[in-house]
């Protein structure tokens, strides 16, 4: 697999079972815990940022 064609691709999810939940402090002091749902808007984010590479050929 190479970057041209990774967003094609078809991966496999294998979820495990959390084993503690995961946290981070706020700019207000706060713990907040980190969810499923954050992570993937995280991605999304992300995703929506990346430059695809120019076709070599």
């Amino acid at each position: 697999m190479t970057l041209q064609n990774s967003s094609d691709a078809k991966i496999e999810v294998i979820r495990q079972p959390q084993q503690l939940p995961c946290s981070y402090i706020n700019v207000k002091g706060e713990e907040v815990q980190i969810t499923e749902e954050m992570i993937q808007q995280a991605c999304s984010e992300l995703e929506q940022w990346l430059v695809k590479p120019a076709r070599q050929g």
